[in-house]
Formats: C-alpha cells, sequence, structure tokens
C-alpha cells in the first residue's frame, strides 16, 4: 500500500538514502546502498529499469528499504523482508542501545516464534485474566520466557577480529572509513570494505552455539525455580515456599540466584554491550565492599554478605522482579506489538508520506518534512536512532538536494528522532517506569509531557526556518498528491493512536487502552484496498507482527531486570540518600542561599545524568538518576512530577550528547557526513530540551509546563517559555527571520534573554523580553545599515519525487 498515486494511478517509485532524483527504485532482492560516511556521499549503483524489477503495484517499491510485506515469514521478525530491509534495521540496531539480533532459520526459528508467540498470549491473557497467584508470579513466568529467548536471538559476538573488522568501517570525525583513510578509498574498496549492516548482519546469522543452547537450559532452569513444585533438598517446593524462604535462603537457592544474576549480566551484555553489566558489578560490589569503606564517609554502611544481595535480587519485590521489569512485562511488550501491527499496516509509510504532502510546496518542504516526519514516527515506535534511521532513509534525498551539507542535515535528522522518545501516545520505556514509580495513571504522564514536546518541535522547527534564510537552502517541491485526499484514503492509522487517549481518558488502563487500540489498528487494516491487499493484516502477518513485537521487548527486559541489581543495592545500603546529601552539600558549598543551592543541585543533577547517559542505555539510565538525582530534588522541595520529569529528559537526551551521542552517529551513517559536526549541529537543534527541563524545577511556575496547576500558569509558562525557545533558537542559528543575520553582541544578548526567560517568575521575565527586544532591535539597525539581505532562493525551485 502506497498512499501516494502518480496520475495513472500507480504508486511512484521510492528510492533508498543518497540516491540521486534520476536514479531508479531499488528492486526487492537488491540491497539498499549504505550510505557511506565520507565527505562526500556515495552515489549507488544503478539498477538497470528492465522488466525483472518490480513493477508500479509491487509493494516492495512502497518502503524505502524495499522490504515486501507480503513475503513476510511468520518464523520471526528478522526472517521475512528484502535484503535492502534487514540491512535498513542493522544500520538502526548498530546506533540504538540495543545491538541487532541473529537471523534464525529452520527449528531455531521455529522454536523462538513459538516460544514469542506464548509470551504474547500469556502479555495479552495477563491483562484480562490476571494469574491468581499474584504479578510477582507472573514476572517470574515473563521472564523465564524472554531471558532463553535472549541467548537464541543475540550472539555472543566475542570474535575479535569481526569486531575490529567493524570497527574499521565505523564513521571517523573527518569523514570516512577508518579503511579509507588508509588506503586511500579506491574504487576496489568497496568490495573489501563492505558496510557495517553487512558485517554485522553476516554475525547475526549464524546459528546458535552449544554454549547458546547451554545457556538457555539454565536460564529456564533458574527463571522457573521460584515456582518450582517439586522439593529439591532444601530447596523448591513451590512458590510459597520460595517466599516464606525471604531473608533465609538455602543453598540451591544461594546457587540458583547467582545462576540468574549471572546470567543476566551477560544477556545485558550481549543486547547493549559491556557498560551497563560493569555498573551492575560496580553497584555489586559498592553492597558487599561498602563496609570496608571508612566509617567517615558519607556512602560508607555496615556491608552485606553475598547471601544478603542474593536475596535483594532473586526473593525481594525490589530486584530482579521489582518495578522496572514490571513495567517491561505489563506495558512495553503490548506497545511493542502495538508499534509492530502498526508498522505492517503501513501507517510508518502513511506518516512519512502525509508530512511531504502537507509541506510539499513551501520553502523549507524538504526540512519541515523531516522535523514532520519524526514526529509522527516517533507517536508510535518509541526510539530515537531508529526513528532517525527510518526518516533519514527517505528525507535524505530532498534535504541533500535542496542544498543541507550531511552534518546539518544529519543534526536536524537526529534532532527529529530522538524526539520519538518524548511524543506522546508511545514515549520511552522509562516513562512508564515513571508512572509506576509515582503510581499515577499513563495518561498524567502523557499530559507532563505534552507541553514540553511542543516546544522542542518548535525549537526544531525554528531552526529549520532559520537555516534555510541563513543558507541559501534551495526549495524542493515534493512531487505528491494533496494531504487531504491522503487522509481520506488513509487517514485511519491515526484511529488507533486517537483511541489510545481516548480510553485512558474514560478511565480504561494503560494495559487495556493498547490492546484495544491494537485491535481496531487491526480491523482498519482491512481498509487497504490497493493491489494485492498487501498491508492487511491476514493470519500470517498476525503473527509476524506478535512475534516481531515480543521481539522487540527481549533487550528492554534483560536491561530491566538488571536494573533491579541497582535498586536493590541502593535499597539495602542506603545510597540514595547519602548520593543526595553529597550532591546538595555539594552545591551549599558554594552558596547558602536556598534558591541558588537549587539552581546549582539542578545543574550538577544535570550534568551527572547526561554523563551517565552516555554510559548505559535510556531505561537504565533513568533509574539510576532516579534513586540517586531524585531524592536530592525532592530533598529541596522539588514535586515529584517535576523531578521524575527532570530525570526523564536528562536520560533521553545522552541520545544526542557528544561523545557518543548515538542518534547523532546514525545520522551520518546515513548522510554521510562527518560524525563530530554532525553532533553539534545535533546539540544546536536540541538545545531548548537541555534547558526546558531545567525550568521544571527551579521555580513553582516551571510545574505549568507538565500541565500542572490552572490555566493561567500553564499559559504563562507555555508563552514565556516559547520566546525562550525563538530567542535561544536565533541566537543560536545567526538569522532573525523576516529580517536578517544576527551579529555577535545580538546573539549573546539572544543567548542571555533566553537563558533568563526560563526563570518563570515576573522580574526575570520582564529582564529576559527586554534583552530579546534589544537583540532584535540590534538585528534591526544592521539590517538597515547594510541593506536588506539575499534569501539566497533560486528563481526556479528543484522538484523532486518521494
Amino acid at each position: 500500500m502506497s498512499p501516494i498515486s502518480s496520475p495513472d494511478g500507480s504508486s511512484p517509485p521510492v528510492r533508498p538514502a543518497n540516491s540521486p532524483a534520476g536514479d531508479p527504485a531499488t528492486g526487492p532482492g537488491s540491497a539498499a546502498p549504505r550510505p557511506r560516511p565520507s565527505a562526500e556521499p556515495a552515489e549507488p549503483a544503478e539498477t538497470p529499469a528492465t522488466g525483472d524489477g518490480p513493477s508500479r503495484d509491487d509493494p516492495s517499491r512502497h518502503d524505502p528499504t524495499g522490504h515486501d510485506p507480503s513475503k513476510d515469514d511468520p518464523t520471526g521478525p528478522d526472517d521475512g523482508g528484502s535484503v535492502a530491509e534487514r540491512a535498513t534495521r542493522d544500520l538502526a540496531a548498530q546506533f540504538e542501545d540495543e545491538k541487532p539480533g541473529r537471523v534464525l532459520s529452520g527449528p531455531a526459528g521455529l522454536l523462538l516464534t513459538a516460544a514469542a508467540l506464548a509470551v504474547g498470549a500469556l502479555s495479552l491473557w495477563q491483562v484480562f485474566r490476571p494469574l491468581s497467584q499474584g504479578s510477582k508470579y507472573y514476572l517470574i513466568i515473563f521472564l523465564a520466557g524472554v531471558l532463553p529467548l535472549v541467548f537464541l536471538a543475540y550472539p555472543a559476538d566475542l570474535r575479535l577480529r569481526a569486531r575490529l573488522a567493524a570497527r574499521r568501517r565505523r564513521p571517523t570525525n573527518n569523514g570516512g572509513t577508518n579503511n579509507e583513510r588508509t588506503s586511500g578509498g579506491s574504487d576496489s574498496d568497496s568490495d573489501n570494505h563492505g558496510t557495517d549492516a553487512t558485517v554485522l548482519t553476516r554475525l547475526a546469522s549464524t546459528t546458535p552455539t552449544m554454549t547458546d543452547w547451554v545457556l538457555v537450559v539454565l536460564a529456564v532452569a533458574a527463571c522457573l525455580y521460584p515456582v518450582l513444585p517439586v522439593p529439591l533438598g532444601s530447596g523448591g517446593g513451590g512458590y510459597n515456599a520460595f517466599l516464606d524462604r525471604q531473608g533465609l535462603l538455602v543453598p540451591a537457592d544461594l546457587a540458583m540466584g547467582t545462576i540468574l544474576l549471572l546470567l543476566l549480566l551477560e544477556a545485558c551484555r550481549r543486547t547493549t554491550g559491556w557498560i551497563l553489566p560493569a555498573v551492575c558489578l560496580l553497584f555489586l560490589g559498592y553492597g558487599y565492599y561498602g563496609g570496608l569503606l571508612p566509617q567517615s564517609w558519607p556512602v560508607a554502611h555496615a556491608g552485606l554478605d553475598f547471601s544478603q544481595l542474593v536475596d535483594a535480587f532473586y526473593n525481594s519485590d525490589s530486584g530482579f522482579y521489582g518495578t522496572p521489569l514490571d513495567v517491561a512485562a505489563s506495558y512495553i511488550v503490548l506497545f511493542t506489538i502495538y508499534g509492530a501491527v502498526l508498522e505492517l499496516s503501513g501507517a510508518g509509510r502513511f506518516f512519512v508520506e502525509l508530512s511531504a504532502a502537507a509541506f510539499r510546496r513551501s520553502r523549507t518542504a524538504a526540512g519541515r518534512t523531516a522535523v514532520a516526519s519524526g514526529f509522527l514516527l516517533g507517536t508510535v515506535s518509541g526510539s530515537g536512532a531508529a526513528t532517525t534511521v527510518s526518516i533519514g532513509a527517505v528525507t535524505w534525498p530532498l534535504l541533500r538536494r535542496a542544498g543541507y551539507p550531511p552534518e546539518r542535515a544529519g543534526g536536524m535528522l537526529a534532532a527529529a528522532g530522538v524526539g520519538a522518545i518524548l511524543s506522546p501516545p508511545t514515549l520511552g520505556a522509562a516513562a512508564f517506569i515513571i508512572a509506576e514509580y509515582l503510581g499515577v495513571s499513563y495518561l498524567q504522564v502523557l499530559g507532563w509531557a505534552t507541553v514540553p514536546t511542543v516546544l522542542y518541535y518548535l525549537g526544531i522547527l525554528l531552526s529549520v526556518e532559520i537555516d534555510a534564510r541563513r543558507s541559501g537552502v534551495r526549495p524542493v517541491v515534493i512531487d505528491v498528491g494533496s494531504p487531504w485526499r491522503l487522509l481520506a484514503r488513509f487517514g485511519y492509522h491515526f484511529a488507533s493512536l486517537i483511541a489510545i487517549i481516548v480510553f485512558l481518558a474514560v478511565g480504561v488502563s494503560a494495559t487495556r487502552a493498547v490492546v484495544f487500540a491494537t485491535l481496531l489498528a487491526v480491523a482498519l487494516s482491512f481498509l487497504d484496498r490497493t493491489k494485492d491487499r498487501a498491508y492487511q493484516l491476514t493470519p500470517a502477518r498476525l503473527v509476524t507482527s506478535l512475534v516481531t513485537g515480543v521481539r522487540g521487548v527481549l533487550a528492554v527486559s534483560a536491561v530491566c531486570a538488571a536494573a533491579g541489581i541497582i535498586t536493590a543495592t541502593t535499597t539495602k545500603t542506603g545510597l540514595g540518600p547519602q548520593a543526595a546529601a553529597l550532591l546538595i552539600g555539594g552545591a551549599k558549598a558554594a552558596t547558602s542561599d536556598p534558591t541558588l543551592v537549587l539552581v546549582l543541585t539542578a545543574l550538577l543533577a544535570a550534568v551527572a545524568l547526561s554523563l551517565l547517559g552516555l554510559a548505559v542505555p535510556v531505561t537504565a539510565s533513568f533509574v539510576i538518576g532516579w534513586v540517586i538525582v531524585g531524592p536530592a530534588l525532592l530533598d529541596l522541595g522539588v514535586s515529584a512530577p517535576a523531578a521524575a520529569m527532570f530525570v526523564f529528559y536528562f536520560a533521553v537526551l545522552s541520545e544526542v550528547s557528544p561523545p557518543t551521542a548515538l542518534a547523532a552517529v546514525a545520522a551520518a551513517a546515513v548522510t554521510g557526513g562527518r560524525l563530530v559536526p554532525t553532533m553539534w549541529q545535533t546539540l544546536r537543534y536540541a538545545l531548548p530540551a537541555y534547558l526546558t527541563p531545567i525550568a521544571f524545577v527551579i521555580t513553582p511556575a516551571g510545574l505549568g509546563l507538565l500541565g500542572i496547576g490552572g490555566v493561567q500558569r500553564i499559559a504563562f509558562a507555555a508563552v514565556v517559555t516559547a520566546l525562550s525557545v525563538a530567542v535561544l533558537a536565533v541566537a543560536a542559528g545567526g538569522w532573525l527571520p523576516g529580517v536578517g543575520p544576527a551579529g555577535a553582541p545580538e546573539r549573546v544578548l539572544g543567548a542571555l534573554a533566553g537563558v533568563t526567560l526560563l526563570w518563570l517568575e515576573p522580574v526575570p521575565v520582564m529582564v529576559g523580553a527586554a534583552l530579546a527586544a534589544v537583540a532584535a532591535a540590534g538585528v534591526f539597525v544592521r539590517r538597515g545599515s547594510a541593506g536588506r539581505p539575499s534569501s539566497g532562493s533560486p528563481a526556479n525551485p528543484v522538484e523532486e519525487q518521494l
């Protein structure tokens, strides 16, 4: 199904990323050319437009990756689709918190499919008929279902030679790959270099090893041991007997808890890398050796022996089976299934084409399309780097034809993609944890995120408009149909998103709301009336979506279970209050003024959270930040919603924060831009997101940004912060739209004005507004002395076909 049709009723060809306007579309059997990260974007090889290629009505032409949805294989989410689609997914996975998994087939693929279907069915059953033994019993069964699949789906990837080869092909700071720098980038390099996606796909395509199968068996045994009804020495004996031994673990309990601890660390290493397991081991070491620290140190404690730690992890409500895993098993798995259903029903492609249609004749059509696509895709994906790759594959050719440099385009794509984690109604996994920690409904969390999301995208759109005028970006007329016609034909994709909000508003639980929305999306998929009905969710494709959804939660479940090591250690040792006291003490060492202490604490917390987010995934970053930084903010009188959203935003912003900036790295791989400049461009586009959370916590009026308070407070906070975002965008971009370029003095004044406006009190707001007015007057004076600047637009805009 393609929402856009040519005048003859057929669908226009879709080119992969980095293909020029005249190139033919990629067929279902050809891999999409990898955008090589070099100074000049690589051009794909010509694909002859022969009769063997895809026809106009071939569904593979409707997806930028060449994916034919009619050929999806229900044996697993990675088994269907074309080589190009798998390469795109692997490219996205390289830069996501999650590493690319295996493409399983044969008995292993069938086993994974069967197990994933069982886990998905159990998750849906739990929504309407919860297990009578309680939620912890369900979490034990859920973990027993997903943890073994991690060892099947994700390779150990310990081969040094292969990993070094992949590293040599990563983007470098000065463009090109490491091999290209040493060999001169000759034409023959393409045969030797391959692509990052190809290397990782080759690694991921191997079948499970004997070691993997051993780990699968151990995972099943360790996870199901608490519910084992058969006595095993002094252990076993069933679920109730296991709970009765809390604090009095027997040797069998200790052995199984230790095995599960090691398995979770290995699962995290396979799915996210070495850093999170290292952090967990650091907390484990602190719990065990903390008693050896000098007792005069604030972080010293009495010390815990190993059996006490295993008991806290394995047989308490704050360990492996704590709130993070509860969120993954109760909420995230359902939303990943929902996202898979929407994707297979063609919603993702529709959102991109609707964005293009809405701005097809504007001067900044290319930039606006990229930003709007990021927002719309973000409502269903909740994944920053993956959304960046998805929108980049379609919109980078438009941005390039408009004249955007690769680095600037990459920054725009990365900033728009990260908005996926901030955009309702499907925020990132940490948002569900917020709801559980604070004991509020998910609808309230969505309400808190609404105004900041609007402000975030306002800042990006203003930066797009400023760049277009400052850099003389060429208008691109996108050859697509009317957005109204598009909405009339395929607007039903919005129905399930709206349904989630409606269900939540009338008091339906979040779990039931997403299940009902998923069923609605399945039913509406049969409104697809394109040739072959390629996007109708037949039983086989429903199996694919269910398996895809469950497979998408494997890595998150491993991270959430391992996060129990951190939360349990913090709870048992009292580290949270101790760290909060250290943070506040550091601020009080600089000043005794309570207001300044709060500001300094917020700034120190922002820096700490940003550094933490560079090392661990967003979900783990939030959990650690909440137990360490959250108490400090709460002790200073910050409300719980403001403190939680503050931690959430800075955990998310690690995806655009140098030097890691995973979303920026992904964007550089798509556009071929230099890595470090792309990161700095991303930082410029995302600047409002770094400053707006500060306003949550430093003044009571900042709660208006979270939709808390009366209409007057909310309107005041939103309008003033929007003005701050606009002034900061002008200061960062160096151009006042409708007037002209801003010099260094005006930009400095604008930056001061924007920061001052974030202090949402009457006097600072008036001072900030006055500084902004002086900066704007300076730009007017500059234009009067220099004459009206040229817009740099060509007489004839470039026409581009999406």
